[in-house]
């Protein structure tokens, strides 16, 4: 299981996903290459797991479902994408346990009461009340292994208790879920083609192997890149589309100005019209792009599209930086990110989080 973080800005209870797609073009989601045959998704995924998955076959008819309706090339490549990204974060499990949840949900809790100037003992005493199944907040807490199951609390926390609601808002603390560990705020953004009918809300839906599937998958395949290789992708979905591509771009800036920068992927602070220190660095060639600061910040806020290699300040910034550098520079890099998370427990990087999982992909592969 690999924690992620992601351009979306989450809270401390956050498990992300990464993701991938094979010899990418412009196009919107995975085509076919020259000379590749489709396959029949169910029937590969049935080949491809592992035979302790007890439920192959809701995979299979989870994958092949979510294929034909994001209409994505049915290739052996695409299917081991999604199924090493669902092995690397999940094992295969729909709803992960998460070793020491308990104890992160409890310590998350008390961040937020001290935060809001709130006593702790009054928190813990307001969770000694019975929740709707009938046990107390902190039974269920002490109890939580996974976070279909903490989501379940804080949903009713928050909607039962006044306490919560000065907590939480009406803002639910998990934020990622399901076997590819996918955003919920992803999902809720990206419901409109969901084939099923769902049962409850999208929040729920997630945390299910079909919902957790597709939504996983559209994260993984659906916006278009030009990169090379699919390791890249595995690490923009770890840290944000297009993070790899915007990294390079940052080590381009880097050699332009001489300003060592942070090679995160972020080329400005999303949510902020304030300068970050990648807009800082490219603000000192503006005399160079011939372009006012309030054109170089306009056009980096492409940075979370494909539009962005279009604009005069990605394409001036390469010609300067290669002038420099005497040579072409890479247009595509691995993010420089430490993972943090309460869930980490050694140093971990999107490097390898993407190389991980690309070595899950390469295996799916190899397998007959």
């Amino acid at each position: 299981m690999a924690i992620a973080v992601t351009r979306y800005r989450f809270l401390p209870l956050t498990l992300l996903a990464g993701a991938l797609l094979s010899a990418c073009t412009s196009q919107q989601a995975p085509q076919m290459k020259a000379g590749e045959k489709p396959v029949d998704v169910a029937s590969v995924v049935r080949q491809k797991m592992p035979a302790s998955v007890k439920d192959k076959n809701a995979w299979a008819q989870a994958l092949a479902k979510t294929f034909e309706s994001q209409k994505l090339a049915p290739t052996e490549e695409n299917i081991c994408s999604v199924l090493a990204v669902a092995q690397q974060e999940s094992n295969y499990q729909a709803d992960p346990a998460v070793p020491g949840l308990s104890k992160i949900a409890w310590q998350e809790i008390d961040r937020r009461a001290e935060k809001m100037h709130i006593p702790v003992f009054l928190v813990h005493t307001a969770l000694k009340i019975n929740s709707p199944n009938g046990k107390s907040y902190s039974e269920r807490l002490d109890q939580v292994k996974t976070e279909k199951q903490l989501s379940a609390i804080f949903d009713d926390f928050i909607g039962m208790v006044p306490m919560g609601q000065k907590l939480f808002g009406s803002l639910n603390p998990v934020h990622t879920g399901g076997p590819m560990q996918v955003s919920i705020a992803f999902a809720e953004a990206h419901q409109d083609n969901y084939p099923w009918k769902m049962d409850g809300t999208v929040r729920q839906e997630v945390f299910t192997l079909r919902g957790g599937v597709w939504f996983g998958t559209y994260h993984l395949f659906n916006y278009p890149a030009n990169y090379t290789a699919p390791i890249y992708r595995f690490a923009d979905f770890n840290a944000g589309w297009y993070a790899s591509r915007n990294a390079a771009f940052q080590s381009a800036v880097s050699k332009a100005t001489g300003v060592k920068l942070a090679l995160d992927g972020d080329v400005v602070l999303y949510g902020s019209d304030e300068p970050g220190s990648t807009e800082k660095a490219v603000r000192k060639l503006a005399d160079k792009l011939s372009l006012s600061q309030a054109e170089i910040h306009n056009q980096l806020r492409k940075g979370d599209s494909l539009a962005f290699e279009k604009t005069a300040v990605y394409q001036g910034v390469y010609k300067i930086a290669e002038q420099k550098a005497g040579k072409p520079l890479a247009r595509e890099m691995l993010p420089g990110i430490q993972l943090d998370s309460p869930k980490i427990t050694r140093k971990l990087t999107t490097a390898w989080f993407a190389k991980r999982v690309d070595e899950r992909r390469a295996k799916c592969m190899a397998l007959n």
